[in-house]
């Protein structure tokens, strides 16, 4: 099971139902519901093939935030497979309660159980060849902890979470400082000695730069399959298993196998943050 601390999200769930009820709350819902009726309900996955749940706790401390009368009980948790339409929780409590956050429960609902049963898909076929599926920086502003704690869920992995946490010289480091040497060179002579260097190369000759520099994990960026495999034979001959070897670029879940073949350690995609598709789920009244 997996969860996410209430302290680390709590301002983006704030400003969330600050967007929708600006201040002046659910007006349809106030001028149609009388404040001391009561209603039960329960939220409902409509996606025909099933999800990798997660969010179910963010809804609960939506909920939380807004009335602490809500009698909330999870019937699902995070990370776990639900079918078509399996009830995830059920909610008892003050009817204009629960519309004012119907849709920012849902929103937050599909957007993450997305990412995590996209993040599934891409981990169950990586896992059969010990090759770990990470994220990348590639989030939605302000969302960024909310989407990798939704991959982590589907089974992936996290990389570093910003510029502040990790090493990665990247193609345009390498333009400024003239080249994969010099960057290196400069970085370690300052860095602390703990701290692990990545390089990304994307040619051959990028690649015997970085294996001379003798980086911690190298990324080939945007090569095709017998361009990693080649990478790849070249790293193991000349490091052994000291420099793990990474990639990104253009996976898909059609070529992700392919490239899991290859022998590599870490599969880094973009893809599975920014362009997971929203699933289905319901609030449905009893």
């Amino acid at each position: 099971m997996y969860t996410i601390p209430k302290s680390e999200i709590i301002d983006i769930l704030r400003d969330s139902l600050k967007e929708d009820l600006g201040g002046y709350g659910d007006i349809t819902s106030n001028y149609l519901v009388p404040p001391e009726h009561k209603s039960s309900c329960y939220i409902i996955c409509k996606e025909k093939d099933g999800v990798v749940l997660s969010g179910i706790d963010i809804i609960r401390y939506i909920f939380e935030e807004v009335d602490h009368s809500i009698e909330f009980k999870k019937l699902k948790h995070d990370g776990q497979k639900v079918n078509y339409m399996d009830k995830i929780c059920t909610i008892k409590g003050l009817t204009l309660s629960i519309l004012k956050v119907e849709r920012t429960c849902l929103n937050f609902l599909q957007h993450l159980s997305g990412i995590s049963t996209l993040t599934y898909k891409f981990s169950s076929i990586a896992s059969n060849y010990k090759v770990r599926i990470v994220d990348t920086r590639k989030t939605k502003p302000l969302l960024r902890r909310l989407e990798k704690y939704a991959v982590v869920c589907g089974g992936g992995y996290n990389h570093r979470f910003g510029l502040f946490d990790g090493i990665l010289i990247k193609d345009n480091h390498v333009k400024v400082c003239g080249g994969i040497k010099n960057a290196v060179e400069t970085i370690r002579s300052k860095i602390p000695h703990n701290l692990k260097i990545e390089v990304e190369v994307s040619n051959f000759e990028e690649l015997h730069e970085a294996i001379d520099s003798r980086v911690d994990i190298i990324m080939l960026d945007n090569m095709d399959a017998k361009e990693i495999k080649e990478s790849t034979r070249i790293i193991r001959e000349k490091r052994g298993n000291q420099c793990l070897i990474e990639v990104s670029g253009n996976i898909t879940l059609e070529n992700l196998e392919e490239i899991c073949k290859t022998g590599i350690d870490i599969i880094s995609a973009g893809y599975i943050t920014h362009s997971a598709k929203a699933v289905d789920f319901s609030l449905e009244f009893e």
